[in-house]
């Protein structure tokens, strides 16, 4: 018999990386990362003019950035000023890490 895994069995690092790859998985979010990592902090309106696209569409990615721990957001009115959260990307790249180089969990034969 196979055993399935209900999402209460799910370890907090594999929530995590499911998370993560989630809000990874488009290209103008990766773009957004790698612009914040070279800047201190910027703000939306910045954004836009690199990347072409409306404000409103920036600011989804923006939002599934954070929602993910990704970066963090500064409201000063009317602008807001986002920046890379450094200490849970260095998590990420440690859990992502794990995952890759097979120390993710327990090992166990298919049957």
């Amino acid at each position: 018999m196979q055993r399935t895994l209900s999402a209460v069995e799910y370890s907090a690092d594999e929530a995590a990386i499911s998370s993560i790859a989630k809000a990874l998985a488009h290209p103008v979010r990766l773009r957004i990362l790698q612009l914040l990592a070279g800047e201190s902090c910027c703000f939306t309106g910045e954004l836009t003019e690199i990347i072409p696209m409306a404000q409103s569409t920036i600011s989804q990615h923006l939002k599934a950035l954070l929602e993910a721990g990704l970066i963090q957001g500064e409201i000063n009115p009317p602008k807001v000023k986002y920046c890379i959260n450094r200490e849970n990307m260095e998590k990420a790249g440690e859990l992502f890490g794990r995952f890759f180089s097979g120390n993710a969990g327990e090992h166990r034969e298919c049957s």
